[in-house]
């Protein structure tokens, strides 16, 4: 099993920045996409952004250019510098990752417990 640790949420002025971590520990032998999504209370949750081993990465419409995910392979964490927030932009934020564990041979997909991220004045 992969548990993911979340963290760095909170309340933010409109304008303002903050980063969101994620850690994934357990007995894991490799970690392929990771990546952030929100949700709003009565509405699916969306992706954010995502990014594969290599460094490629993938952002929503809505995000682009004020977001920037990263990765740190070896430690197996995600981070996501969130810049000039909007009100819209408040949500609970979840990390994501496929990963396989020891004793598996395919991909499995882990979520995180989710951070809420509150942009208002």
């Amino acid at each position: 099993q992969v548990q993911l640790l979340e963290s760095g949420g909170g309340l933010v002025q409109p304008g303002g920045s903050l980063s969101l971590s994620c850690t994934a520990t357990g007995n894991i032998v490799g970690i392929n996409v990771m990546g952030w999504y929100r949700q709003v209370p009565g509405k699916e949750r969306e992706l954010s952004a995502t990014i594969l081993p290599d460094g490629q990465t993938e952002y929503a419409d809505s995000v682009k250019g004020r977001f920037a995910i990263s990765r740190d392979n070896a430690k197996n964490t995600v981070t996501l510098q969130v810049h000039s927030l909007k009100p819209e932009d408040t949500a609970v934020y979840y990390c994501n990752a496929y990963a396989m564990v020891t004793g598996m041979w395919n991909l499995e997909e882990y979520w995180g417990p989710g951070n809420q991220v509150t942009v208002s004045s």
